[in-house]
């Protein structure tokens, strides 16, 4: 009798300090405990803790992951990208596919996670992102990337921009990307190969743009909308009043 193959899946956080927008972010405190700390927690709701890792360039987040006894790999500090970070920490830790939950979502919902992490048992061979309806407001901040696609959830494009609209410019409706993501080992080979951001990556500042101009298909899912990503302090303040109203 054949069986599926079991496939080996780890959890990658790449976790970085010179934040343009926001510095030191990895390590800021958000209610009593370090912004990547508590990413880390959410993650160990999915997987085995054996299974998750901080990638960092930095001695500060790596100190601190070993003092909180958080698994935590050194990557180089010219990585461009969450994404290159994930590439040089497979170099170091093998296996079949690589979750990236980016370090800068302390409250993400690990079910959104095993939603990834299922979709990507179904296509191994599949760039797999996460994405969820976004509202008006959020629709016209330039910080939270914005995703149309094909009527099968194939990636069709992602921009800072509000997109799609109608022809009279106006909110209809949308979804936000969400920095979930699952990647085939192969895939990011082949997205490292680049030693530079591709063009319409480098205007967006939209790393998973690079996969659509490499030729790749990019398979979106649907998680809950209950996602932030801290980008700028009134990202800070919107986790803490979330975390604040749970207790």
């Amino acid at each position: 009798m054949s069986s599926e193959p079991i496939l080996k899946i780890v959890i990658i956080i790449p976790a970085r300090y010179h934040s343009s927008r926001l510095p030191g972010k990895p390590l800021m405190d958000i209610c009593g405990k370090s912004m990547v700390s508590r990413t880390y927690d959410q993650c160990c709701q999915s997987l085995n803790k054996e299974n998750i890792f901080v990638a960092t360039d930095d001695l500060r987040i790596s100190t601190h992951c070993q003092e909180l006894n958080m698994n935590v790999i050194m990557t180089p500090s010219s990585c461009k990208t969450g994404t290159d970070r994930v590439y040089e920490a497979s170099k170091k830790i093998n296996a079949d596919i690589y979750i990236n939950v980016q370090g800068d979502e302390p409250i993400i919902n690990p079910e959104d996670i095993n939603i990834v992490i299922a979709a990507s048992q179904k296509n191994p061979t599949k760039v797999i992102n996460a994405m969820c309806p976004i509202n008006n407001s959020d629709f016209n901040n330039p910080t939270i990337p914005k995703v149309v696609t094909r009527l099968d959830n194939r990636l069709l494009y992602g921009s800072r921009v509000g997109i799609p609209v109608t022809k009279d410019l106006l909110f209809s409706k949308a979804k936000k990307q969400v920095c979930i993501y699952a990647y085939p080992k192969q895939s990011l080979i082949d997205f490292s190969s680049i030693n530079k951001k591709t063009p319409l990556e480098k205007i967006e500042d939209i790393e998973i743009l690079r996969f659509l101009e490499l030729g790749y298909e990019v398979q979106m899912v649907d998680v809950s909308e209950g996602s932030i990503a801290v980008d700028v302090p009134e990202d800070v303040e919107k986790v803490e009043r979330i975390l604040n109203a749970r207790f």
